[in-house]
């Protein structure tokens, strides 16, 4: 149980500074493969700073460059599927087939996401009441966090946040 996994803070791995961690478990092992750290709340809030200090520069970022981005990101999930089904397969006892058809099925939500500059679009709608006409547009909002089922670490997660990420 050599492994521990540390937190991802700003484009860099960095390792848990709490000295709490909890261990990887592989169900159909029944063993411990390694160890998570897990993120003190200074640990949280430098992540949420760093991520609101982000957030100007990707707002302003074309939406046609971040669909380039979400483009990469797909292909490198495609490109490493097998070594990703693996790894869900050993820390949550999923057949590879399950795993690969779970991260099959977030994978499509990152193909959809791919589109964002077509899904940015506003929208305009003339008299809606009497002299009223109603405009939309999609504005930056601010950092995001989820939380995901144990059970499906790489679908959920990819359902919400390449859209998340897109749209800002």
């Amino acid at each position: 149980m050599s492994q521990t996994i540390g937190h991802f803070i700003n484009g860099k791995t960095v390792p848990g500074q709490s000295g709490r961690t909890a261990k990887i478990h592989n169900p159909a092992l029944g063993q411990a493969t390694g160890k998570v750290a897990l993120a003190s709340a200074d640990e949280m809030r430098a992540a949420i700073t760093n991520a609101e200090a982000a957030l100007p520069s990707w707002a302003a970022t074309p939406p046609l460059r971040r669909a380039r981005v979400m483009f990469k990101f797909k292909e490198l999930i495609e490109k490493n599927m097998d070594e990703l089904a693996a790894m869900v397969s050993a820390e949550h006892g999923k057949v590879i087939s399950d795993a690969k058809g779970s991260i099959t099925r977030g994978l499509e939500v990152v193909e959809f996401a791919c589109g964002i500059p077509h899904l940015l679009k506003g929208e305009h709608s003339e008299n809606v009441g009497t002299g009223v006409d109603s405009h939309s547009a999609r504005q930056p909002v601010g950092v995001c966090a989820g939380i995901t089922p144990f059970n499906f670490p790489a679908m959920v997660p990819m359902w919400m946040f390449p859209i998340a990420i897109q749209t800002v």
